[in-house]
């Protein structure tokens, strides 16, 4: 346990007492835990401490993105949160039999599934875990259920098999291409299908070859295309629109945020919802592993019950920073097939066996070698695998000591910083966005934290002096041409989202910034542009979503909580080339061994 905090420290929960003082003095529980708690037993008469607590951690649960807090577990499963490590072992944790029975009692908690709603928090338990929601988490994730398993419990939308044979014979010649096939012919047989997998193995051109099928079924008329972020929408839009044939582009809208897809207004919420649906067929969001659960509600509150609705991503990446993993709920709820789709299949020569529409891509098309292997071994959780590919001493995947323990060991990292930095500034300097933005993927470094030694801040700092000895007589100004700039709030007025990265170039009348935006980069007036920040370096959920050809990752030490398998995993998928770790096989390893635990029910429930 922590030492007791300063009276002045701001963690302190002023006036707090009994189970909720001290673990928000041992560091567990978060001041706002604290009074909402604390607020929901003056309101509903409730003063035992052991059903406050429960209350407080429910709401840390889902501050640290869980959907629910289960009772059975909470005593080995909360651990700490950012940089600190905390032995919750030695808190006075209520015994398990007793702390369930008194939040059975309390008038703060609606028990079962079916017990009417009104009360601030509901109890579920299903086997043997005992799972503790906010109400309004408890709806949402009933609404994602109910909704999915009433949409698989329709009549199939109609199909031209004859139409979908042809297809399929014509669009999917690679003998490899066998799952992609079997995704195709999902997507157009159900109403909604999960297309998972890792990158590069051609979710996105199976896409685009999903929407060439549907364009010659009938009643299919409006696609849409969404992803969460304006930057995850842009590479959707530039990737589909590259491989679908000319013929049909016209037919596929820009693609969209999924706030900017259901018309999300401040004052008066989401525009689209189940009595005003999206007017479309088809409905496509990419990058679903970074959906939450709110989200995830929203979207499928908003489209028709008989349109289409394709979910792709990675289920083994990085999950959204708000509550929930729907994406791998999805991916990994246990169930059967359908015997009328593994029929349907069958006919057309197509695999069955496909469990809530779910399809996984696992051949890697785009890299492969130590890269791709490296990333299955984490995935895998294999950690000696892991390391006996680091000390290969392969170009593609290498490993470094961090600079605290070898100051010379980095020496290659700003040799590629500055190899890119003297690109990316001359092509800048020369008025060149295409190629200045081409440069800007081609090397990047990645860090778990956001400040402190392994973080952005402190790497930004490091590259900016390495590149100002490099060139020191470089002029230096916010808007010098070769500066690459990271948009840090949404501006839909000009089409530029929070994530959105470009690069400050010469231009005839004075510098302007270039984002790509499939084709021609765009071009904006620095005036014109909302919140950007400079961009050297930028934190792994940052990077999720793009490629680059080169990337470096910096880890923390193997104690720091952040270090995960999840984001050891998304950060070295991001590279296309090569992969350089900073850090030492203890972080390696402990990253492989912790993965994400997201307490949630829909996984289960789905069944």
């Amino acid at each position: 346990m922590t030492a007791a905090l300063d009276v002045g420290d701001p963690r302190l929960a002023v006036g707090a007492g009994g189970l909720l003082a001290e673990f928000n003095r041992a560091g567990v529980l978060e001041p706002a835990d604290v009074h909402v708690a604390a607020r929901l037993g003056r309101l509903g008469g409730e003063e035992r401490q052991e059903v406050l607590l429960a209350a407080a951690l429910a709401v840390r649960a889902v501050r640290l993105s869980s959907v629910c807090l289960d009772l059975a577990t909470a005593d080995h499963t909360v651990l700490g949160e950012g940089d600190e490590v905390l032995d919750t072992s030695v808190l006075p944790w209520p015994e398990p039999a007793a702390w369930l029975a008194a939040c059975r009692a309390s008038p703060l908690v609606a028990v079962g599934a079916d017990a009417p709603s009104g009360r601030p928090l509901r109890l579920v338990s299903t086997g043997a875990a005992h799972l503790l929601y906010l109400e309004r988490y408890w709806h949402e994730e009933e609404l994602v259920r109910t909704s999915l398993q009433e949409r698989a419990a329709m009549e199939p939308p109609p199909v031209d098999l004859l139409a979908l044979q042809a297809g399929l014979d014509r669009l999917f010649l690679e003998p490899d291409a066998v799952r992609q096939r079997q995704a195709a012919a999902v997507g157009v047989l159900r109403r909604v299908t999960v297309l998972a997998g890792g990158p590069g193995t051609g979710k996105t051109t199976t896409v685009a070859r999903l929407l060439e099928l549907l364009a010659e079924q009938p009643a299919v008329g409006r696609i849409a295309l969404a992803a969460p972020t304006g930057k995850a929408a842009a590479r959707l839009q530039e990737a589909v629109t590259e491989v679908l044939p000319p013929h049909l582009r016209s037919r596929v809208p820009e693609a969209s945020t999924l706030h900017r897809l259901l018309r999300w207004h401040p004052a008066l919420g989401f525009r689209h919802h189940r009595h005003h649906h999206l007017p479309y067929d088809v409905v496509v969001v990419d990058e679903t592993s970074m959906v939450s659960l709110s989200m995830m509600a929203r979207l499928l509150d908003a489209v028709r019950p008989a349109a289409r609705l394709v979910l792709v991503g990675d289920p083994d990446q990085l999950a959204s920073v708000e509550a929930g993993a729907v994406l791998g709920d999805l991916a990994r709820a246990p169930g059967r097939p359908e015997p009328w789709l593994d029929a349907r299949l069958a006919e057309m020569g197509v695999p069955g066996g496909v469990v809530h529409g779910v399809v996984t891509l696992e051949h890697v098309w785009r890299f492969g070698g130590a890269i791709a292997e490296f990333a299955r071994a984490v995935r895998d959780g294999d950690a000696d695998a892991a390391v006996d590919l680091l000390r290969r001493d392969d170009p593609a995947l290498q490993l470094v000591m961090p600079p605290e323990e070898d100051p010379r060991a980095v020496d290659a990292v700003r040799a590629d910083v500055v190899a890119a930095g003297r690109a990316l500034m001359e092509a800048a300097d020369a008025g060149d966005a295409p190629a200045a933005v081409a440069a800007l993927d081609e090397h990047r470094v990645l860090c778990a934290h956001r400040r402190g030694p392994y973080g952005v801040s402190r790497w930004t700092a490091e590259i900016e002096r390495w590149l100002a000895a490099d060139q020191p007589h470089r002029p230096r100004g916010p808007w010098t041409p070769g500066r690459p700039v990271l948009v840090t709030s949404n501006d839909y007025d000009i089409g530029l989202f929070n994530g959105d990265t470009g690069v400050v170039v010469a231009g005839p009348d004075g510098p302007r910034v270039a984002f790509a935006r499939g084709g021609a980069p765009q071009l904006y007036a620095p005036a014109r542009l909302p919140e950007v920040t400079t961009v050297h370096a930028m934190t792994v959920h940052r990077g999720q979503g793009s490629q680059f050809r080169r990337v470096t990752v910096v880890l923390p030490p193997s104690e720091s909580p952040l270090l995960t398998r999840e984001l050891l995993y998304t950060a070295v998928t991001r590279a296309r080339a090569s992969v350089r770790i900073v850090g030492t096989e203890e972080s390696v390893r402990a990253a492989v061994a912790r993965p994400v635990a997201r307490a949630s029910g829909l996984r289960d429930r789905l069944a």
